[in-house]
C-alpha cells in the first residue's frame, strides 16, 4: 500500500484525482495530510480541521466493475468499512445519516466526499476522500459535531487509525466485488440515522415537512413514509434531513 503524506494541501482529492492523470495508481493508494486549505464535502460544504489532531486522506480504487446504477454501493462500502473501524476503537452508538455522514450519540464524527471517474460512459475509479474528528476537542459554531477524543476522553493513534480503515475499507471492497450487493444494502440500512422514526425534512424550496425513514433504493435514494401513507423517493439534491 502506497501513503503520501503531506503537511498540508488544498484537497487530498483534488492532489489524488491530480496524480491518476499524471500516471499509473494502484488501488489503496493513499494521500494523507495534517491539514487541508480547501477541505470539501458534500454539496459542496467545507471541512474544518485543526492541524494534526484529525484523519484526513483520500484513497484511489478502481470501480470499473460496477455499472452506473450501481454506485451508491461505493457510499455504502465505504460506510460500513468506517463504522467497523470506529467500532474496533470501542467507539459507541454509531450510525449513517444519509448518504454518509458518519455520527455517534447523533453527533457528526466523519464526512465523506467520493468522486468517481467515468471514461466511455463506464465508471472507471474512484477518489474517496474520508475526514474523521480524532483528537480535536473545539469545534466552534459546529454545535452537531463531536471527534473521538470528546466521545471517549482517549488519545488516538491516527496512523493506527488510517492502516485499520483502509483493511476495512479492502474487506468490503472485496464483498462488493463478489456482487454481495443486498449483504451491503441491509447491513447499510441497520445504521441508518433515524430508520422509522418520525422526523423533519426541508425540501429543495426550504419547504419543512414530515416522514418516516423506510429504506434506500437500489440507486441510493432515500425512501420516505409521508403523513398520506405514500412511500415517496427523494435524491440527495431534492430532501435534507433536519436534526
Amino acid at each position: 500500500m502506497r501513503i503520501i503524506k503531506l503537511n498540508a494541501i488544498n484537497s487530498t482529492n483534488t492532489f489524488l484525482k491530480q496524480l491518476s492523470v499524471q500516471e499509473t495508481v494502484v488501488d489503496y493508494t493513499v494521500v494523507q495530510t495534517n491539514y487541508q486549505t480547501n477541505g470539501r464535502g458534500q454539496m459542496g460544504t467545507s471541512w474544518s480541521s485543526n492541524t494534526g489532531e484529525n484523519l484526513m486522506f483520500s484513497v484511489f480504487k478502481d470501480v470499473s466493475f460496477l455499472g452506473f446504477d450501481q454506485h451508491f454501493y461505493i457510499s455504502i462500502t465505504v460506510a460500513l468499512a468506517i463504522i467497523k473501524t470506529l467500532k474496533a476503537h470501542e467507539i459507541s452508538k454509531l450510525s449513517i445519516k444519509w448518504p454518509n455522514d458518519i455520527l455517534s450519540e447523533n453527533k457528526k464524527i466523519c464526512g465523506i466526499l467520493i468522486e468517481n471517474s467515468i471514461k466511455k460512459n463506464k465508471f472507471k475509479d474512484s477518489i474517496i476522500g474520508i475526514g474523521i474528528n480524532v483528537n480535536q476537542t473545539n469545534f466552534e459554531n459546529l454545535p452537531q459535531a463531536s471527534s473521538l477524543k470528546k466521545l471517549t476522553g482517549k488519545v488516538f493513534d491516527i496512523e493506527e487509525l488510517l492502516i485499520d480503515l483502509i483493511e476495512n475499507l479492502k474487506h468490503y471492497f472485496l464483498i462488493l466485488e463478489n456482487r454481495n450487493f443486498e449483504e451491503l444494502k441491509s447491513t447499510y440500512e441497520k445504521y441508518l440515522f433515524r430508520k422509522k422514526k418520525p422526523s423533519t425534512f426541508q425540501d429543495i424550496e426550504g419547504n419543512m415537512f414530515s416522514g418516516i425513514i423506510q429504506s434506500v433504493s437500489q440507486n441510493g435514494n432515500l425512501q420516505v413514509l409521508l403523513e398520506d401513507a405514500v412511500l415517496k423517493e427523494y435524491n440527495l439534491k431534492e430532501i435534507k434531513l433536519l436534526y
